[in-house]
C-alpha cells in the first residue's frame, strides 16, 4: 500500500512539473469530461491549462473519482462541470469541493424552458448534442475565467462570442446535411438515451435502449418491444456508442435476426465523451460532424426492401 501511494504521489508531482512553465502564467482548469474540456479550451486558448478528469471514451454516468482525481480537483484554480446530474457519482464530491474552489456547471447557462425534462425536476444533461443549446455555455466559462484572470477578461469574452457563433454555424450545417435523409427514415436507435436534444434539434426520432443514464438497465420486455419496432418498421441500422457497452445493441440485432429482419450496425457514435487527440472526434465540432456523417451513411438506404415504412 505505501508503494502504491508513493507511485501516485510521484505521478502527481511529475504531472505538475510537466506544465510548470505554462502553469505559472495560466489558469489551471479541471473539466469533468472531454466535452467540457473542449469547451474550456475553445474559450481559454493559450491562457489556460485544461485537464479532463475523465479520459476519452469514458462514461461519466458511472465514473468514480480516484484519490488522484480528488487531488487534482482541490489543486485546480477552476473546476468546470457539465452539471444537470451528468456526473452522477461525482455530484456530491463536486458540490463539496465547489464550496472551497471556484466552480461552474455550464448546463446552468441553458434556459430552463429549453431543457428536456426527465421527471422529478431533473433534466436530460446531454445538451452538447444541440449545437445551438451548447452555444449558451461559452459565456459561462468566460465569466468564470474572467473572475480569476481579470486582465484577460476581454480576450475570454471575445473567444466565447466567436465560439458561440461557430456553434450556431455548425447547427445550420447539421440541419442542411440531414435534408439528405427523408423524414420517414430519420430513426436513430442507440445504446442509451443520450440523443434526445440531437433528435429534437435535427428532426430525428430517437430511441435509446437504456435510459438517459447508463446506470439504468433495459428490461426483457423493453428489449422485446424494441425488436418488434425494428422488425415492423424495417429499420435498416442501429448504432453503438464510443463510451457505452455495445452489449444491448448486439442483443437487439440478434433479436431482429431471429425474427427474420437483418438490421445492420450503422456505426459507432460519439456520445458522452470525445475521441482521442488527432481523431475525427477530438473536438465537439468534429465529433458532431462525424456522428452526422455516420448516421446519414447508414440511413441513406437505396434498397426498397430495407426502406423504413411510416
Amino acid at each position: 500500500m505505501p508503494r502504491i501511494s508513493a507511485i501516485v504521489l510521484v505521478f502527481s508531482l511529475l504531472s505538475s512539473s510537466s506544465s510548470n512553465s505554462k502553469a505559472a502564467s495560466s489558469v489551471r482548469v479541471i473539466a469533468t469530461t472531454t466535452v467540457v474540456a473542449d469547451l474550456v479550451e475553445q474559450v481559454g486558448g493559450d491562457l489556460v491549462v485544461v485537464e479532463s478528469l475523465m479520459a476519452d471514451g469514458v462514461d461519466p454516468h458511472s465514473y468514480r473519482a480516484t484519490p488522484r482525481d480528488i487531488d487534482r480537483l482541490v489543486r485546480a484554480d477552476l473546476i468546470v462541470a457539465n452539471g444537470l446530474h451528468l456526473e452522477g457519482k461525482l455530484a456530491e464530491l463536486l458540490e463539496r469541493i465547489g464550496r472551497k474552489r471556484p466552480f461552474v456547471a455550464v448546463g446552468n447557462a441553458v434556459p430552463k424552458d429549453e431543457l428536456l425534462s426527465i421527471g422529478n425536476d431533473l433534466f436530460d444533461p446531454h445538451i452538447w448534442f444541440d449545437a445551438k443549446l451548447w452555444s449558451y455555455c461559452p459565456s459561462a466559462v468566460a465569466d468564470a475565467l474572467s473572475q480569476l484572470d481579470s486582465k484577460s477578461a476581454a480576450t475570454y469574452r471575445e473567444r466565447a462570442d466567436s465560439y458561440s457563433k461557430d456553434l450556431l454555424e455548425l447547427d445550420k450545417n447539421v440541419r442542411r446535411k440531414f435534408k439528405e435523409i427523408p423524414q420517414q427514415r430519420r430513426v436513430l436507435i442507440t445504446a442509451h438515451d443520450a440523443f434526445r436534444y440531437f433528435g429534437r434539434a435535427y428532426g430525428l426520432e430517437v430511441i435509446g435502449i437504456q435510459g438517459t443514464s447508463t446506470e439504468s438497465e433495459a428490461g426483457l420486455a423493453d428489449m422485446n418491444q424494441l425488436v418488434e419496432l425494428v422488425v415492423q418498421r424495417h429499420i435498416p441500422a442501429v448504432f453503438v456508442e464510443t463510451s457505452v457497452s455495445d452489449r444491448n445493441v448486439t442483443a437487439l440485432i440478434e433479436g431482429a435476426a431471429a425474427r427474420g429482419h437483418d438490421v445492420r450496425l450503422g456505426g459507432r457514435l460519439y456520445s458522452d465523451a470525445l475521441g482521442p487527440a488527432g481523431g475525427d472526434g477530438d473536438t465537439l465540432k468534429r465529433a458532431l460532424l462525424s456522428n452526422v456523417d455516420t448516421i446519414i451513411g447508414a440511413l441513406r438506404v437505396t434498397s426498397t426492401s430495407q426502406s423504413i415504412v411510416e
